[in-house]
């Protein structure tokens, strides 16, 4: 039997967020999924009155938006009142991440409804990793994480090391966890006829400190090579003006549209993803299904993507070992072209939208058909 689901956005995070950084192609994409299914989606949004401009854009996937731009607090408040007749006739509710899932899962107390929490990232550790365990943003992650696992109906999280660290914290939840990692569009996503350099790097991300863009930049100083960084972030000024003597090497392209990514990552010889930890990175996935060799840090969330010298080459998080490994790629052409294509024929096992779509639409029709019969 379809479903009608209601998707709420991360605290904060409107349809023009997406846009903004290039993502909402990307994001949108399971739930036309869903919605070609005969199932119906319903996004609510942090946007104002904008948000429903992309309404042509989304194909059939309603929205529910902060149309009087309230402040994230009276919004949050308000948000059962004002959209209580579509609350009403959901049939699951759904999170995008950690962060704003207590209000999803009060709302779906409050209705009866469902709730699936979804983690592209774990939101605790990244706190811990950038703030210190005993800061307050940690301990506040922790409290809501605790408090929406124990209550959600299901978890799903995108790699097996984000369910152990669950499942170590909070016993109770190991039932409810499945994990279904991120998702790439290979039709879109796909080696490309076009000319390609092999000394051109990219990077694809936010500028932000745990990306390890200083270490990446260093270790491309003395390489005959060039750099494009895709992205945008607050450190991207302090970096623009640290690397003003490589101003020739480096190209700062900011937001890029999910669609034009396709053919900047075909066009260069190699990715680099240089972070201290990841989630579960799209961006890595989606350069693995252009079949471009690609290199990651030996990190939390990129390890558990890479097998070194099959499908990729991990190396040490500074400057050092990223100048030898890319240097590696560059002179050895066998090598590049043997873990170019085992990454593609991997993502396509793995990650391709279709793999994703058979795993998670099921996951969330049993919820919601257990919903239905609760209240039957």
């Amino acid at each position: 039997m379809n479903f009608h689901l209601g998707l709420f956005f991360t605290r904060g995070v409107s349809l023009k967020t997406w846009d903004m950084v290039g993502n909402l192609d990307r994001e949108i994409a399971i739930y036309r999924r869903m919605v070609d299914g005969g199932n119906k989606v319903t996004f609510f949004t942090y946007g104002d009155d904008g948000d429903p401009k992309y309404l042509e854009q989304l194909k059939d996937i309603g929205i529910c938006p902060n149309k009087d731009d309230l402040s994230l607090e009276d919004y949050e408040s308000v948000l059962p009142i004002i959209h209580e007749k579509t609350l009403e006739r959901l049939d699951v509710i759904k999170t995008n991440q950690s962060y704003g899932a207590e209000l999803a899962l009060d709302v779906a107390n409050r209705f009866g409804k469902p709730l699936v929490v979804r983690c592209g990232y774990m939101w605790s550790q990244n706190a811990v990793r950038e703030h210190g365990a005993d800061s307050a943003i940690a301990r506040e992650a922790f409290r809501v994480e605790e408090k929406v696992f124990s209550g959600a109906d299901r978890i799903i999280v995108t790699t097996a090391a984000m369910r152990y660290d669950v499942v170590s914290r909070i016993p109770e939840a190991k039932e409810k966890l499945v994990v279904i990692p991120n998702y790439v569009d290979i039709s879109l996503f796909r080696p490309m006829d076009v000319p390609k350099k092999r000394t051109s790097i990219v990077f694809v991300g936010r500028i932000a400190p745990e990306k390890n863009l200083v270490s990446l930049i260093e270790a491309i100083r003395d390489l005959d090579v060039t750099l494009t960084i895709v992205g945008e972030g607050k450190l991207r000024p302090a970096l623009q003006d640290k690397f003003t003597d490589l101003a020739s090497k480096l190209t700062w392209e900011g937001g890029v549209p999910n669609s034009e990514l396709p053919e900047l990552m075909n066009r260069s010889g190699i990715f680099v993803l240089p972070s201290l930890y990841e989630g579960h990175p799209k961006s890595l996935i989606e350069a693995m299904a252009c079949g471009i060799p690609v290199i990651g840090c030996d990190s939390p969330g990129i390890r558990e993507i890479i097998s070194h010298g099959n499908n990729g080459l991990l190396c040490s998080t500074d400057a050092k070992s990223l100048k030898t490994t890319i240097t590696m790629v560059i002179s050895d052409s066998v090598l590049a072209e043997h873990i170019a294509s085992n990454a593609r024929k991997f993502v396509e096992r793995n990650f391709s939208l279709d793999v994703i779509a058979d795993l998670e639409i099921p996951s969330i029709s049993e919820i919601s058909e257990r919903g239905r019969a609760l209240h039957a």
